[in-house]
């Protein structure tokens, strides 16, 4: 599986952008996809999550309400439409995927759960 994401960019405060990541390969092996950002000196964190199957979703508490995942199966593509953009959103957004079936899909908020990464891409909020 190999996925591409597209759509990072600069962006003042309060303004929205909308991430896209492409799927290609064995894609009808994966059950849940997801959005996870890494700032410059911290860790890598969760984002967003949604079951390709059932569409339930679930988002970090820091982007809850501002923020919303949603997917087009029919041609494998996850988005991020984030509004609302904060300074403290600025970061390198990553689209991952993982095989595993979830009993409760917070489970996928763990980076390690993921089995396929994007390259990433940059967003810059200013203030």
């Amino acid at each position: 599986v190999q996925l591409v994401e597209s759509g990072g960019g600069l962006v003042r405060g309060g303004g929205s952008l909308r991430l896209s990541c492409a799927a290609s390969g064995r894609t009808f092996t994966i059950y849940v996809m997801g959005w996870f950002r890494q700032a410059p000196g911290k860790e890598r964190e969760f984002v967003a999550a949604i079951n390709r199957f059932s569409g339930s979703t679930d988002y970090a508490d820091s982007v809850k309400g501002r923020f919303t995942i949603s997917q087009n199966n029919a041609n494998n593509t996850l988005f991020l439409q984030m509004n609302a953009l904060k300074t403290e959103d600025t970061a390198v957004y990553y689209c991952a995927a993982s095989r595993t079936h979830f009993n409760n899909i917070v489970g996928s908020r763990n980076s390690g759960e993921h089995d396929y990464w994007g390259q990433g891409t940059q967003v810059t909020v200013s203030s």
